[in-house]
């Protein structure tokens, strides 16, 4: 007896080794999966173009006018002003006007058309520009979502677990910013925890604190613990995001945080922030004009404080609705003025930084995959070299998703599948393989389908391909719902990547003594 219970138990065993191994070969299974992703997408398809040359020369003619005859105002930081001024812009109070193609001098002349972000962890640095897309989570809601516990305000334990999500995502290539706005934390300090987050839970390049020259200097002082002071000196480590505040207008917040990261030479996206119909005309062609005039001033104001300094064009452009006002997305306009954002920025000569899966839905469902899988797609064909929003974005941005978070992830791997192009190599023609199966037989026996069946298609993490009977059995569980088993998943078999300790404990050294220095605020 005892010995045929020492034999089952040693087929048990035999089983689960031959099923994967148990808890071991899934950790394993992880580590291989890690080596193996990319660290960003290498597009071989080519973009779309949605406007010819006349088109675009239209655009560009027409923004240069704006900055000569209507300008910019840059508030409230008189050391911007003093630049403008001495780079030979009209400085007139704080309105600012440019001569046509002094911008566009300005940013042809020093800006480099692509770079390297640093990641902790080497193989997750970043090319930023050229054929290259990185994508990155939903930045800035200040409430999340999820199936158990619905909608709420967003703490520093929901911003944890997002990176850790994030991290063990192999179609996202950034940690990103704020994935969510931590509000139990004070508001003048929390961007501190956040750094932190990013640097201790994942190892995959960050973004610093966009809003005023002190936390972007904090930013800078926490990768220099991380990356040493002389390597920061040097190389990229950083990336940050210089919204204006459309229409026509940059503000102290912002402009602090861009004179304070172009002169530690690490990485802005200027980006003119805009809804089509409120915040810029409710044309396609007068957005666009309007973006670009603002992209141009920004770009050029950057490149007179340091010039050389790494940057990016940024469009945020959106539509709403004219019938109530709110904001919308997945829109054929807003497709239109991505992909003429893509050419403008090639035409600069600078990497272009946009958004991806937006969604006005409240819920992962159908309307928010239609608007998300839309907008990354017109991205991606955009030529964009930076997404950001490329999951989890809901509610018009007021809310990351965590089950829309996987949904996304899906779509992110497809599109990174599709823009692979199609493999040309000998064992992709299979004409070995052809030949053995031969006329009226099938494929699904041959060498060559037992070869290449684990990676010849994609395979979404949560689709269900089942039938009817099957899917029934096993629960008839929507997508949000195999989506809400999956990032649990995920989160338990999360491995925090290593960080030395002496850098650990040189951040929260750092950290505290920063939260010392200021009192709590509970607002911006």
């Amino acid at each position: 007896m005892a010995e045929d219970l020492k034999q089952t138990a040693q087929r048990k065993s035999s089983g689960r080794k031959r099923r994967g191994g148990g808890r071991s070969a899934k950790a394993a299974e992880r580590r291989r999966e890690t080596a193996d992703r990319a660290p960003y997408i290498q597009r071989r398809l080519g973009t779309f173009n949605v406007l010819g040359e006349e088109g675009l020369a239209l655009i560009e003619h027409n923004a240069d006018l704006l900055l000569r005859d209507v300008g910019m105002e840059f508030r409230d930081d008189p050391e911007i002003l003093d630049i403008l001024r001495n780079a030979g812009a009209d400085v007139k109070g704080e309105r600012v006007r440019f001569e046509p193609g002094m911008c566009r001098d300005a940013i042809q002349a020093t800006a480099p058309r692509q770079f390297k972000q640093h990641a902790r962890n080497p193989a997750n640095s970043i090319m930023i520009g050229g054929d290259n897309t990185v994508l990155m989570p939903s930045w800035g809601p200040p409430f999340v979502h999820d199936l158990d516990r619905g909608r709420r305000y967003a703490t520093i334990d929901d911003f944890q677990t997002l990176v850790k999500i994030h991290h063990t995502i192999p179609y996202l290539h950034h940690s990103g910013g704020v994935v969510c706005e931590p509000v139990d934390l004070p508001a003048n300090k929390r961007h501190l925890d956040m750094l932190l987050a990013h640097i201790r839970y994942s190892d995959r390049a960050f973004m610093g604190a966009l809003i005023g020259a002190e936390r972007a200097q904090d930013s800078i002082d926490m990768a220099k613990i991380v990356f040493g002071e002389a390597f920061i000196a040097e190389n990229v480590c950083l990336y940050a995001v210089s919204n204006t505040n459309a229409p026509l207008v940059l503000d102290a917040n912002m402009s602090g945080a861009l004179k304070t990261y172009a002169r530690n030479n690490q990485a802005v996206a200027c980006t003119p922030w805009t809804l089509a119909g409120a915040m810029s005309p409710c044309t396609v062609a007068g957005t666009m004009t309007q973006v670009l005039a603002e992209a141009l001033a920004t770009l050029a104001l950057l490149q007179w404080i340091n010039p050389g300094a790494p940057c990016l064009m940024g469009s945020f452009a959106s539509t709403m609705s004219m019938q109530s006002g709110a904001p919308t997305f997945g829109t054929p306009e807003a497709a239109k003025m991505v992909l003429a954002s893509g050419q403008l920025a090639r035409r600069l000569g600078v990497p272009l930084h946009t958004v991806g899966s937006l969604s006005a839905s409240k819920l992962p469902d159908g309307q928010a995959q239609q608007e998300a899988t839309w907008g990354l797609l017109m991205a991606m064909f955009a030529g964009a070299n930076m997404i950001n929003h490329a999951t989890g974005w809901l509610e018009g941005g007021l809310c990351t998703g965590f089950e829309k978070t996987i949904i996304d992830a899906d779509i992110c791997g497809k599109v990174a599948s599709l823009f692979e192009g199609i493999d040309l190599s000998d064992n992709a023609f299979a004409m070995d393989a052809i030949a053995e199966v031969g006329p009226g037989a099938h494929f699904l026996g041959s060498e060559h389908t037992q070869a290449n069946f684990a990676s010849a298609f994609f395979q979404p993490a949560i689709a269900d391909n089942n039938s009817y009977e099957q899917w029934s059995v096993e629960g008839g569980l929507d997508a949000a719902q195999r989506a809400n088993t999956r990032w649990k998943q995920l989160l338990a078999e999360y491995e925090e990547p290593a960080l030395d300790a002496s850098i650990l404990e040189g951040l929260e050294e750092f950290i505290a003594r920063r939260k010392a220095s200021m009192p709590d605020q509970s607002y911006y």
